[in-house]
């Protein structure tokens, strides 16, 4: 509801009524009808002509600019040999599975030559497999495209991992417009925190410099900030500490909690710790640790995390 699609749809020329100015460079091509904008698009779904093939499908924007019909099936060809898709040239999209379609789909718009190129939803009705195919495809040919891409995602790992900047929307609102990097480092929201793998909880500012959270407990930080203002702590998860029994020295937040969930993440385990005192919080320690700690599911712990490891971004 954040009129992503509304703003692609008005870069392409498709929303007649929207005041939309367009300048690519030095030229202004707002009065420019879609096919002459130097825009491609390539929707969620695809969108490919159903009677074509790939190669046609590859083609088409090609022929719609004048270029003669060999010359834009050599060149289609040739994109479509890029994507790791030539072998399938004469295959019809009813024919083709979704990472394959979506690729022509892909090499369709790139082939046609644009200044800006449009991508909603990419990858979004792939399998995650498939998904971690074609992202990786996309980003090689992103990385030798001249001209400006625009990529609407759902997806913060997505969105940090294939673009130069990041815009973060949340109900039609700015919420951070950054490098990758920053955005990783310093989310703004919660979604995006703990989508890219961080605890994340919203809190106001005391007076005596701790956060008050949203749900439950205090929380110490190194950074107080202004009494009264709203702000977010993130926390990743190797920065917290599991023990057996109620820790001693130096961590300034320190919760009782029970163990819900410990899961796989690449070489390290992922344990989820609900407690009566904070939210829930994920940890992240090795295999090793959690045998001698014993870990089961139901287990009871503690948790500890230090307040110099605890990142707080104003709201």
């Amino acid at each position: 509801g954040a009129g992503k699609t509304t703003l692609l749809r008005a870069l392409l020329g498709l929303t007649p009524r929207a005041h939309a100015l367009l300048r690519l460079g030095e030229d202004d091509v707002t009065a420019l009808p879609p096919h002459r904008r130097g825009v491609a698009w390539v929707p969620q779904e695809g969108a490919l002509f159903p009677h074509l093939n790939a190669l046609g499908n590859t083609a088409y924007g090609l022929r719609a600019q004048g270029v003669r019909r060999a010359e834009a099936r050599r060149e289609a060809q040739a994109w479509l040999d890029r994507l790791g898709v030539g072998h399938l040239a004469h295959r019809r999209p009813a024919q083709l599975s979704g990472g394959q379609a979506q690729r022509v789909a892909l090499a369709r718009a790139l082939a046609a030559r644009p200044r800006l190129l449009l991508l909603d939803e990419p990858l979004a009705a792939l399998d995650q497999t498939t998904r971690a195919h074609v992202r990786h495809t996309l980003r090689r040919h992103l990385d030798g495209f001249g001209g400006v891409c625009l990529i609407v995602t759902h997806d913060p790992v997505e969105a940090v991992s294939l673009a130069d900047r990041v815009l973060v929307l949340d109900e039609g609102r700015t919420l951070q417009d950054a490098p990758p990097t920053e955005v990783t480092r310093h989310p703004r929201s919660p979604w995006v925190a703990r989508m890219l793998g961080r605890n994340a909880w919203p809190g106001t500012a005391t007076a005596d410099g701790t956060l008050a959270l949203a749900g439950e407990g205090r929380l110490v930080v190194a950074d107080p900030l202004e009494e009264g203002v709203r702000a977010l702590a993130v926390i990743a998860p190797e920065a917290v500490s599991v023990h057996c029994e109620k820790p001693e020295g130096s961590p300034r937040n320190v919760w009782p909690g029970t163990v819900r969930e410990i899961t796989t993440a690449g070489s390290r385990l992922r344990v989820l710790v609900a407690s009566v005192e904070a939210p829930d919080l994920v940890a992240e320690i090795t295999p090793q640790a959690a045998v001698e700690l014993g870990l089961v599911e139901g287990a009871e712990v503690w948790t500890s995390v230090k307040a110099t490891e605890v990142s707080v971004v104003a709201l």
